[in-house]
């Protein structure tokens, strides 16, 4: 069977020369044999960095593999192959079952078969169309994102409502999902991690999300989800990461999420329509790394208890990932983050990234003294807000700083000369603000776009020596 499924392929780095008639195919590459029966049961036949990829056919021989249990195909090139439907149903013996990068097409049929305890099914980044399918209750881990999948997803998460999933992860990022997301999740009690972000859902995030008490994990992001902040996510005091930007969402930023969540180490809310204040009680956010509440409508000043976000007073920590622990191994956190202007997706070094983005809102008041003990920060944006008074004295402290922006305020004063500490500094704006006196001299700030100091009052390199540029 396996002679004959390798008699369609396109090897052409030859990585399946191992595969000869003669020869004991438990010791081919690729292949796992079980100890007690010598039965094939695990196929690795993914593409690593270094190696050519497989393409060609997909052979029926496979069905002939009756007691296959493992399938990786990843990242290979089957150029738009359109999957058999015999394909599907080898699918059902499978407790490991992954495709993605791959350029396959057509549509995925309804899974319900699959036999095994746990199942993990990888569909990613293909060019599947068409609407979801139903799950097994077996399915453990589900990946379809970045494939172009339409439709509602009512009956995908509303299907046998009385019979408990086993699903932990849920990934349906970047496909082209609408209406509204269903108030379906309390029989999917197990979830981890969720990710809707980039389709096209609308409506309210459900209240009944409040049931998935061990998720830690939940994308929401570039949608059109409208409303306030459901009250009943404070029962999910497991999250991790909670990314809602880029909606409609309006109303306060509640402060229960300072005291409910808190183990958060991410949360994103920018571009939406939130008003009110910042509350003080994110301050009691001991673990958190990201906040990003830019492009908003918040009203107030920045609290002076934001010294105690002591994730940002530290270095690095040693472990540079983010991951949920599940019974199909770890799976790990991405996230965009602005950082120097341009728009990044962290993932296996993200634990390394501490930011703070409360540009475009209508804060107002001084800069707090208490915010230069964040010494742990790589980036901080107050910029295009109403701030008044100096920087910081001690500006300096914030030693980890890379990008530095103030742009657009009512700052005024002289720059300290303490801003010659930061030795990482790469991106700093100051500009449009009322600040007087000279650059100071001796640092990497005459490295710098003369655009970092314009409509201020400041001279000296980069600006010319006398004159003020405006």
């Amino acid at each position: 069977a396996l002679l004959r499924f390798k008699l369609h392929l396109k090897d052409p780095s030859n990585r399946l020369s191992s595969w000869t008639k003669n020869g004991d195919c438990c010791r081919w590459d690729g292949i796992i044999c079980s100890n007690v029966s010598g039965h094939v049961i695990e196929l690795h036949l993914g593409s690593s960095r270094g190696t050519r990829k497989l393409g060609g056919k997909l052979n029926p021989a496979l069905l002939d593999l009756n007691h296959l249990t493992y399938l990786d195909l990843s990242d290979n090139d089957f150029r738009q192959t359109e999957i058999p439907t015999w394909f599907w149903n080898m699918s059902s013996n499978l407790s490991y079952f992954n495709i993605s990068r791959n350029q396959f097409q057509g549509n995925i049929p309804d899974l319900l078969t699959m036999t095994q305890p746990s199942v993990l099914i990888d569909l990613s980044c293909n060019n599947f169309t068409g609407s979801l399918p139903l799950l097994s209750s077996n399915v453990t881990a589900i990946d379809f994102s970045f494939n172009s999948l339409s439709g509602s997803m009512s009956h995908f998460l509303c299907h046998k409502l009385n019979e408990p999933m086993k699903l932990e992860i849920l990934n349906l990022g970047h496909n082209l999902l609408s209406g509204k997301i269903p108030e379906c999740w309390k029989k999917w009690s197990r979830l981890v991690g969720i990710k809707l972000c980039d389709n096209n859902f609308r409506g309210k995030i459900p209240g009944s999300m409040g049931a998935l008490t061990l998720l830690q994990s939940l994308h929401v992001r570039n949608n059109s989800v409208v409303g306030e902040i459901p009250s009943s996510l404070r029962h999910c005091g497991e999250l991790v990461t909670v990314d809602f930007g880029s909606n409609q969402l309006s109303g306060d930023i509640p402060g229960w999420m300072g005291e409910r969540l808190p183990k958060l180490i991410i949360l994103c809310l920018h571009s939406n329509k939130f008003t009110g204040t910042l509350p003080e009680e994110l301050c009691a956010l001991s673990y958190l790394q990201i906040l990003d509440l830019s492009h908003n409508n918040l009203v107030s000043e920045i609290p002076s208890c934001i010294n105690n976000l002591s994730a940002m007073n530290s270095g690095n920590n040693s472990d540079d990932k983010i991951f949920y622990r599940t019974s199909k191994g770890s799976f790990f956190e991405d996230i965009l983050v602005v950082m120097k202007g341009r728009v990044v997706n962290y993932d296996t070094t993200l634990k390394l990234v501490k930011t703070m983005d409360l540009s475009d809102n209508n804060l107002s008041g001084e800069i707090p003294e208490e915010v230069t003990s964040l010494a742990g920060l790589q980036s901080l944006n107050f910029s295009h807000n109403h701030l008044v008074g100096r920087i910081p004295y001690n500006i300096g402290a914030m030693t980890s700083l890379e990008c530095f922006d103030l742009s657009t305020n009512n700052l005024s004063g002289e720059i300290p000369l303490t801003i010659s500490d930061l030795s990482f500094l790469s991106h700093l704006n100051l500009s449009y603000n009322k600040f007087t006196g000279k650059i100071p001299t001796g640092t990497q700030l005459q490295s710098l776009n003369a655009d970092s100091f314009y409509g201020t009052k400041l001279f000296g390199p980069p600006l010319s020596e006398s004159s003020t540029d405006v």
